[in-house]
């Protein structure tokens, strides 16, 4: 499966280098593509009585012209509805010269019911609201309630951010050429497209290399190579030690369910850091997982140094209070100098910081900034709903006009941190630049203490030296598709068994 994302930008340029490639060229493509639609309307709506194909004046409408021409041939009854002639001198230009089909104006349009709408419109490219009479198309589909084929992306959608620019079609089944767009993953986008249909026109792999795309559907072939698996001679120290901290003693649920999920992710030993007051409340539910008392910078040290674990869950049940980010920077700050210290020194290699940390650091969001920049930090994972993203980065939440995905990015760079923005459609953006869309999520994880569980699976699988940005991904996915393996009726203390099939099958896989 291929995970790459394109932005219409690369997907222009895809098409660009595959013709000056050769054999192809553009109305080649252009017929691949209309193929590709009109199959999969002759092969879902077979009893279709009249499909009404809305044609735009450049490539998508090229598209809606070669879809039209084949739909005809094929008995269909068709009708074409354009916004404008193509544009001159284009492929689009050509395809509508080659069906037989006189164009209506848009302007007309008029539907019954029985029949279907493919929307060759303006597809992912389109970068300013619909209006006028593609707006009034969609409002007389939808009063309908007729089925809509979109090509490329449903008119309305933008393809790079997943924005609904004014009014958009929504598609039973949208059909897309040589890679998904990050429009089709993102909300409210991706609840526009129905089922997605990616369709081979002959843009190699060869030439998707060409354009260091650093977008990307978060499917396991992303990471899977990076994924850790237990050598022969393994012991629970090569494996990955994590230390979770613990709120106080009416709020140690939190950090249980972190120290649990990173067990059950493959890390060989993990400890519960608690405060002295909360000791019996986590000793009585604790078995598999350690414990010690940590409730001083200075003891934690004396846990860093004792036992070296690889990473940390900061954040979960410790209350949004300013301490608990004071806290923070000082433990981000002790664990960079024991780094230049010595090998043997206070260290960790990655911590995450969840829940409460994020709160707790909005006030002094700088200074995390700073400290996450020292050298010889720790690597960062930040785990935001989006509650906590605008309290941590309110001016990059505050600009409307960015895209999820772009917010995610802006923030990753200013935190040097790997910041996973929560939601429907978690995006996963790394300082670097690199941005994965998560698609398998589903709204049972939506529960409390599911987030816990999450950062404990990235601080499991980093502690397994996982590189920071692939194993948040992998961590990512496989928190959503626990859940939505497990269904109707999960709490967050379901998902941690609920990991044990699905590493079973990447263990298969890798």
């Amino acid at each position: 499966m291929s995970n790459e994302l394109l932005v219409p930008s690369e997907m222009n340029e895809a098409d660009r280098l595959t013709v000056a490639a050769g054999p192809a060229d553009g109305i080649g493509l252009m017929r691949r593509a209309g193929q590709a639609v009109a199959a999969e309307v002759l092969k879902r709506y077979p009893s279709a009585t009249h499909v009404h194909v809305l044609c735009g004046p450049g490539n998508n409408g090229g598209d809606g012209y070669v879809v039209a021409r084949i739909l005809a041939d094929s008995g269909v009854r068709t009708t074409i509805w354009a916004s404008g002639a193509p544009r001159p001198e284009s492929d689009a230009e050509l395809a509508a010269a080659q069906c037989p089909i006189k164009p209506r104006p848009l302007s007309g349009f008029d539907a019954e019911t029985g029949s279907i709408v493919v929307d060759a419109l303006y597809g992912a490219g389109l970068s300013k609201s619909l209006s006028g009479d593609a707006a009034k198309a969609i409002d007389t589909a939808t009063a309908l309630g007729l089925p809509v084929i979109a090509v490329d992306l449903p008119s309305g959608v933008s393809g790079a951010g997943g924005e609904i620019l004014g009014r958009a079609f929504r598609a039973e089944i949208t059909v897309t050429f040589a890679r998904k767009k990050p429009g089709h993953l993102l909300l409210p986008g991706r609840g526009q497209c129905g089922e997605i249909v990616l369709a081979d026109i002959g843009i190699g792999d060869d030439i998707i290399a060409q354009l260091a795309v650093s977008t990307f559907e978060n499917v396991p072939n992303l990471w899977l190579q990076e994924f850790p698996v237990p050598a022969v001679d393994a012991h629970k120290y090569k494996r990955g030690h994590v230390g979770v901290f613990s709120g106080g003693p009416s709020a140690t649920g939190a950090a249980r369910l972190s120290a649990l999920a990173a067990a059950r992710s493959g890390a060989g030993a993990v400890t519960v850091l608690s405060p002295a007051n909360a000791m019996q409340v986590n000793a009585t539910h604790l078995t598999s997982i350690m414990l010690r008392q940590a409730g001083s910078l200075g003891e934690v040290q004396e846990f860093l140094m004792a036992r070296h674990p690889e990473a940390l869950v900061f954040g979960p049940g410790l209350g949004p209070k300013p301490k608990v980010g004071d806290f923070a920077l000082q433990l981000i700050k002790a664990l960079a100098d024991g780094a230049r210290a010595s090998a043997t020194a206070s260290h960790a290699d990655a911590i995450v910081l969840d829940a409460d940390a994020i709160t707790s650091l909005a006030h002094q969001p700088q200074a995390l900034f700073e400290v996450a920049r020292q050298p010889n930090a720790p690597a960062l994972v930040i785990t935001p709903h989006e509650g906590e993203f605008g309290r941590l980065f309110p001016d990059i939440a505050g600009v409307m006009t960015l895209s999820k995905l772009a917010k995610a990015r802006a923030a990753a760079a200013r935190a040097n941190a790997v910041i996973v923005y929560k939601g429907a459609d978690t995006v996963i953006a790394a300082p670097d630049g690199r941005a994965a869309i998560n698609s398998n999520g589903a709204p049972w994880l939506a529960t409390a203490g599911s987030g816990d569980v999450l950062s404990g699976i990235i601080a499991g699988l980093l502690a397994q030296a996982m590189p920071p940005f692939e194993g948040t991904c992998a961590a990512v996915w496989l928190h959503a598709e626990a859940g939505s393996r497990f269904g109707p009726g999960l709490i967050a203390e379901d998902l941690p068994p609920a990991l044990v099939p699905v590493l079973r099958e990447l263990f298969e896989a890798r």
